[in-house]
């Protein structure tokens, strides 16, 4: 597909975002031919830096966060010809006017035809300002041209305030030219999950409460904040996880089959799972992580710039049910928590047992199990049930295990490299409309206010699987937390 010719404007340059992830996508897009012909960056930042400097940092983002080979010579030199660099503070309303004028001349430069993408790699408090001083200033006026934002999370804190950012950003852009990202519809599995489900007769005539007994999906990681105290003491794990990467994940798995593959009757089947979505002030668990038992790894509140006395969460578990004719009746756990044994992402599907019957009486089956791995083996496994090799008619379970990144030289490409080109290509299918923002808050404020109303947080050894009320949630149902480890099924 050939790409309109545009120009890439990312506010917040110097920033951790762009340096882990942006610089190294746009490289390996650009070694793949998938950058628009005419294409030009714009890197802005609120630090002095001349353009030479700011390539210099390009290269160090590339060698250190690349998953293809580092640049040299020539090559090098071409693809870094594309950057450029703009300081301005945000705040400085005056500094608008010169910015655009500068893009004009970056516009006549590479032949971009006032075509744009604004990319806002700042703190959440920048979106409406520079939204503001874009629209004050004729910047996204759309007039024989598009102008596009991109817009990272949080976005928000609550209802209230994600509605008071809409209206800013909305009157700016235009609902079909804001794209709210969010990194986990750019893995590669997230995207296949409507494929394995809608492609598969294997599945499809399954996928409902006659035969699935619960869903689980669980994103655990092993690190603690990692020097985003700041950000984490506003967040929490309930809005830093549950209210965007879960619930999106969770509308995927859940969704009914859409009428056409467009982006909006994906969307609209999304929303209706969001809009279904039920959860009980006991089904729901948080915790802090404390000190490890051995005493190495420090707690929480003893991390940099977090209040001695926080009682923000690091660890959500809850049980949640979609109030519909093809879910009725069936759980889905949701399990996310920092400084946990494992750092994995997945979605356990476990089939009902069948009855006791036939020669079944004297063998306890396993359940059949599918699990969609996201991160970081990204595949499919399924579980079933064969008769033990030998003499014996003892019945086991066996599996079949397909890893999409793990054959050697095979380097799936970074969520940022799909999302990016998305953008540029005008497709927001694996992008948050607002009326999936504004139920997921929904969803996610109302347990808010259930823990103000408890403000004492358990706290769990940093190492363990949290808090031991969130082994409780799915044991009162007679079930248990599953989670995959390659080559030896679940545990």
């Amino acid at each position: 597909m050939r790409l309109d010719p545009c120009i890439l404007v990312i506010f917040g340059a110097t920033g951790d975002l762009t340096h882990r992830k942006l610089y190294p996508a746009l490289y390996n897009l650009w070694l793949d031919k998938l950058l628009p012909e005419r294409f030009a960056v714009v890197s802005i930042g609120r630090r002095e830096k001349n353009d030479d400097e700011v390539r210099q940092d390009i290269v160090r983002s590339i060698q250190q966060f690349s998953r293809t080979a580092k640049p040299s010579g020539d090559r090098l030199d071409q693809f870094l010809a594309m950057f450029s660099y703009y300081q301005l503070d945000f705040n400085d309303t005056a500094g608008y006017g010169p910015l655009k004028e500068y893009l004009e001349e970056k516009d006549q430069i590479h032949g971009t035809l006032g075509n744009r993408v604004y990319f806002l790699a700042v703190a959440p408090e920048y979106f409406s300002p520079i939204a503001k001083e874009l629209h004050d200033q004729g910047m996204a006026e759309q007039r024989g041209s598009w102008q596009r934002v991109v817009i990272e999370k949080p976005f928000g804190q609550n209802l209230p305030t994600a509605i008071q950012l809409n209206n800013d950003v909305r009157a700016t852009f235009g609902e079909e030219n804001i794209y709210r990202i969010d990194h986990y519809l750019g893995k590669e599995m997230a995207q296949n999950i409507m494929i394995i489900r809608f492609a598969n007769t294997l599945f499809e005539p399954l996928w409902n409460n006659r035969y699935i007994d619960h869903i689980q999906l669980s994103l655990t990681e092993t690190v603690g904040v990692e020097g985003r105290g700041p950000y984490y003491e506003q967040a929490g794990a309930l809005r830093d996880m549950v209210q965007n990467h879960m619930l999106q994940l969770l509308s995927l798995i859940a969704m009914e089959p859409p009428v056409t593959l467009d982006t909006e009757s994906i969307r609209d089947e999304k929303v209706k799972v969001l809009r279904s979505l039920k959860v009980k002030r006991e089904d729901v668990v948080r915790g802090q992580y404390g000190r490890s038992e051995s005493g190495e790894i420090r707690a929480y509140r003893e991390e940099d710039r977090v209040s001695p006395e926080s009682q923000v969460e690091t660890f959500v578990a809850l049980k949640a049910t979609i109030d519909n004719f093809r879910w009725a009746g069936v759980p889905f756990y949701l399990r996310t928590g920092k400084r946990l044994p494992r750092k994995y992402s997945e979605i356990v599907i476990q089939f009902k047992k069948l009855p006791g019957v036939l020669y079944f009486k004297d063998n306890d089956l396993d359940p059949n199990i599918l699990v969609i791995r996201v991160h970081p083996d990204e595949g499919v496994y399924l579980q079933f049930n064969a008769k033990q090799l030998g003499t014996s008619s003892l019945i086991v379970p066996v599996s079949m295990d397909f890893c999409h990144n793990c054959a050697d030289g095979l380097n799936s490409p970074e969520a940022y490299e799909r999302l990016l080109y998305d953008v540029m290509r005008g497709d927001s299918t694996l992008f948050t409309r607002w009326d999936e923002v504004e139920h997921s808050w929904r969803f996610v404020d109302q347990i808010a206010e259930w823990w103000q109303e408890q403000p004492e947080i358990p706290i769990y050894p940093s190492g363990s699987w949290g808090p031991k009320e969130s082994d409780e949630l799915p044991e009162k149902d007679g079930r248990r937390w599953l989670y995959f480890v390659r080559n030896e099924g679940t545990r």
